[in-house]
């Protein structure tokens, strides 16, 4: 596959790694809300007064003229409860813990609520104060208030009902009065008239109603009117709002993080940034050249930047290479780092790269050209040896033949001429009794010549920065091209327009940042460059990897 052939970007689904890189990539807006929400509830425990909430349990018990019977239908269908909740959170009860604690009645109808289980004659009666002591106090005045009440309510009733009794009894009693007076007064034992007897049947009659009327009057009179007792009266410790003020802040901190989530889910939904190097290459419309990460030291990937100038091997080899011009959307892409690092890069291979650059962004790649000629020092070009010329001996003298003696007798000895052997290392005073004195003399030699290294020139239009093997020559944005690599950095091309006209005359290369270039201007970008004629033939991706 060629690497020009662009692959139309699919969608991929989303997964959980992804939906949960988005918080981690938006932690500034999920620590804002965090610490808002934290703020707010530090707010809240500091600025508003403790609440100290005092409750008091009252048992509640039907009115029944024999203390010892339980009605038929139970004790809890004796007591309406919801009647009673009613009346303990009525006027007269709330003027009366008014005039306890000392607070207006709105107040103190807000502070006091009470609670009735279901199935139970149990009311609790909790107050909500300033201070321990107003709590205490407006729970079990609110308690007595109540049973109070309560008993002055039954009083009213049982009065009511005594007078009831009385009048009967008094009207019985007027009626037996008319009766006995209308008996004879001198009437026999033995046979009474029928209208005696009549009399006497109805006195008799009058006389048990009044003695039960009587009864039941004592009944009444004598009943216990207690609706109720208290159980357990509030009493100093008392809880407050402020006991629970760990719990709060935990409570703070997850719902702080989890509306930070919401609106980081929320801002990730509309914002229109590069993501991916699919998102860039369904806009750009070409190959991804490289993704350019970074190392542990913050700098761009030396790595990354060696395998993206092989990517750009097939348009900087050659005899007349076109001018590769790297162009960015806005200024905050890192294009200035993927610029000087793809000279660098060449440079250290063994190329001289003229480096195109504008004069508000000189100083930033001279200081990054710096940095990478202290990590990739320049390298001496070692020269072979040059050994002078030896000049050739005159004559050679011829060797000395061996003379038998005269006789030829086997005493007679034969004279041998020494041997010349030459030393390994010449020196001027021989060993030996010149035995073996070298024929090597001083003039010949090897001679070592010393290469000088150019000066680092001043720092002017086209200065020379050495890297490796190689160099990279700073030049004017608008020089002429020349022969050789020529790499330009283009200012940001949506806001000025030199980076486009340099373009036309070369190759354009785009740089998109992850999580910081928008899909619009990126796309604008593009617009742009082919409205002048020039297609794009890659882009490059920034950022942290996670394709």
């Amino acid at each position: 596959m060629d690497v020009t052939d662009v692959t139309p970007a699919r969608q991929r689904p989303v997964g959980l790694a992804e939906l949960a890189r988005i918080p981690l990539r938006r932690w500034r807006t999920v620590l804002a809300a965090t610490g808002l929400v934290l703020l707010l509830v530090a707010a809240y425990l500091l600025v508003f007064p403790a609440t100290y909430t005092a409750t008091t349990a009252v048992v509640v018990r039907p009115v029944v003229t024999d203390p010892f019977s339980v009605p038929s239908g139970g004790a809890d269908r004796a007591v309406n409860m919801t009647a009673e909740s009613g009346i303990a959170t009525s006027n007269d009860v709330i003027d009366k813990v008014a005039s306890i604690t000392g607070r207006d009645t709105t107040a103190v109808a807000d502070s006091l609520t009470v609670e009735t289980p279901v199935g139970g004659q149990v009311m609790r009666f909790s107050y909500a104060g300033h201070s321990e002591a107003e709590a205490v106090d407006g729970a079990n005045g609110a308690a007595e208030s109540y049973l109070e009440l309560r008993k002055g309510m039954y009083e009213n009733q049982r009065a009511a009902v005594l007078k009831s009794y009385d009048e009967t009894i008094a009207l019985v009693t007027s009626q037996r009065t008319t009766t006995q007076r209308s008996l004879p007064a001198n009437q026999g034992s033995s046979s009474p008239s029928p209208r005696t007897s009549a009399l006497l049947d109805q006195l008799r009659a009058l006389n048990d109603q009044l003695a039960t009327l009587a009864e039941q009057r004592s009944k009444i009179a004598s009943a216990d009117l207690s609706p109720g007792s208290v159980t357990s009266a509030a009493r100093a410790p008392v809880p407050s709002s402020r006991d629970a003020a760990p719990l709060i802040l935990v409570a703070g901190l997850l719902g702080g993080l989890l509306v930070g989530g919401l609106v980081a889910f929320v801002r990730e939904s509309m914002d229109r940034r590069v993501r991916t190097a699919g998102e860039a290459s369904a806009v750009v419309g070409a190959p991804l050249l490289g993704t350019v990460g970074r190392d542990r030291s913050g700098r761009l990937s030396d790595t990354d930047l060696r395998y993206l100038v092989l990517a750009l091997g097939r348009w900087v080899d050659g005899p007349t290479p076109p001018p590769l011009v790297l162009l960015s959307s806005a200024a905050d892409e890192q294009r200035e780092q993927v610029t000087a690092g793809v000279a660098a890069a060449l440079a250290q291979s063994g190329h001289e790269v003229r480096l195109g650059v504008a004069p508000e962004s000189k100083e930033r790649i001279r200081a990054l050209l710096t940095e990478a000629q202290r990590r990739h020092p320049a390298v001496e070009q070692t020269r072979p040896r040059v050994p002078r010329p030896r000049p050739m001996p005159s004559s050679v003298p011829a060797p000395a033949t061996a003379t038998p003696a005269v006789g030829g007798n086997p005493e007679d000895t034969m004279v041998i001429p020494p041997v010349r052997k030459p030393r390994p290392f010449p020196t001027d005073d021989p060993k030996n009794g010149g035995v073996y004195r070298s024929t090597t003399t001083s003039a010949d030699k090897t001679e070592i010549i010393p290469r000088v290294l150019p000066k680092e020139a001043p720092a002017t239009d086209g200065e020379q920065v050495r890297i490796g093997a190689g160099a990279v020559r700073l030049v004017p944005l608008e020089a002429p091209v020349a022969a050789g690599i020529t790499v330009i950095d283009a200012p940001p091309a949506l806001h000025d327009e030199r980076g486009v006209r340099a373009a036309r005359e070369g190759r354009a290369v785009l740089v998109a940042a992850r999580d910081k270039t928008r899909t619009g201007r990126l796309g604008q970008l593009v617009d742009r460059l082919r409205a002048v004629g020039v297609e794009p033939v890659g882009f490059v991706v920034t950022g942290e990897k996670r394709d």
